[in-house]
């Protein structure tokens, strides 16, 4: 039997996954370890690609996406993100991960060496690493609340470093980017000819801030700016991203879409075109809806004096349980799973930084959310 390929042998799993695959077994678990939100897709999502349907709208499609989308998201970037580009410079994704991976195949090469956050998503080093790059973990901080330190990103970059991801809101840590923080990233860019690969899939999910984009700060055309659709309007099984990119950027990643997926299917692009053109009391609504969560989640948690960082986007607590946890976070969410039925994600499935952190889902419905912070706050082994 021939081998197989390195990069792909070597790239670890999720660290969620060992939480998940025991919560499966267990029945009655209150799970606040997935990111997924607990509103089911709007009405008129589902009548976009409905009408789709009805009309046999189901053959192949610009590999770039449908025009029309691609206008709407173009307005929408424009409006909503500071993000002058034209439709041309739009690519529709199969879900955010694709926009993310796109930017990536396009702009790093093997051996090449790209900056990720730590604590970040998983996702971001294991497709640097497929890509037979090399992921450098960049610190994120409690003490610059956990905000990028140009001192640290000026030491780890190298004659291969290629690209930096960010990521604001983040996953994990609910952290946004300030308009101070996304300038001095693109400066920095700028200083070390970066690319710089900016994912934004919860762009409308903030909390007493608003969302900045990093390009809107973009004067050299380094900027690639990764969106999603899974997470503003509850469509994470019909997996609709886009890409938004400097055009010579776009149109090769245009081109890249053929070997990798042709195109995305044609009902879940009308899907997310009837998204854009409303709905946007569903996105207000659930938007409240996860602040208040997190302001109920936080007095239970003051109330218990246990630590956290107060997130001012996405739908994640990162939780402080350095003294409980003995040392090893991964093997206390175990236990607190097999003890309480409460799955968290261990703060290490996120970086070695996340080590005595875990990262608690807001999206969870209130009353499992608040029951499951209540058993993890009782729980002593």
């Amino acid at each position: 039997m021939p081998t197989l390929a390195a990069n792909a042998t070597r790239m670890p799993r999720s660290g969620i996954r060992a939480v998940m695959d025991v919560a499966w077994t267990i029945p009655d678990v209150i799970g606040l370890h997935v990111g997924e939100p607990s509103f089911v897709t709007p009405d008129h999502v589902l009548d976009g690609a409905r009408l789709a349907l009805d009309r046999h709208e189901t053959r192949y499609v610009p590999n770039a996406g449908i025009l029309p989308l691609r206008e709407a998201i173009a307005a929408k970037v424009a409006t909503h993100n500071g993000i002058t580009a034209s439709p041309g410079q739009v690519v529709v994704s199969a879900g955010g991960m694709q926009a993310l991976y796109l930017a990536l195949a396009a702009s790093v090469s093997r051996g090449d060496e790209v900056l990720v956050p730590d604590p970040g998503w998983p996702n971001f080093a294991m497709a640097v690493q497929l890509l037979q790059a090399r992921p450098v973990r960049y610190p994120l901080r409690p003490e610059n609340g956990f905000q990028p330190d140009p001192a640290d990103l000026d030491r780890l970059v190298t004659a291969r470093t290629r690209a930096m991801i960010v990521n604001s809101p983040s996953n994990p840590l609910g952290t946004v980017l300030t308009p101070a923080h996304a300038e001095a990233l693109c400066r920095f860019a700028d200083a070390y000819d970066l690319w710089l690969i900016s994912d934004e899939c919860y762009d409308a999910i903030t909390f007493d801030v608003p969302h900045v984009s990093p390009a809107a700060w973009d004067e050299a055309g380094r900027v690639l700016s990764c969106f999603s659709f899974s997470k503003t309007y509850a469509m994470t099984g019909m997996r609709v991203g886009y890409l938004v990119a400097p055009p010579k950027v776009a149109a090769v990643t245009s081109i890249m879409q053929e070997p990798l997926l042709s195109c995305v299917n044609a009902p879940a692009q009308r899907a997310a075109l009837a998204a854009l053109s409303g709905g946007g009391d569903f996105v207000e609504l659930m938007r409240r809806t996860y602040q208040e969560r997190r302001d109920k989640a936080a007095a239970l948690l003051d109330e218990a004096g246990i630590g956290y960082h107060l997130p001012h986007g996405a739908f994640y607590l990162w939780l402080d349980v350095r003294d409980r946890c003995g040392g090893d976070v991964t093997d206390w969410a175990l236990r607190l799973l097999n003890a309480e039925h409460v799955a968290v994600a261990p703060g290490t499935a996120f970086g070695p930084a996340g080590a005595g952190w875990a990262r608690v889902c807001l999206a969870t419905k209130d009353a499992a959310l608040l029951e499951g912070l209540r058993r993890l706050v009782e729980f002593r082994d």
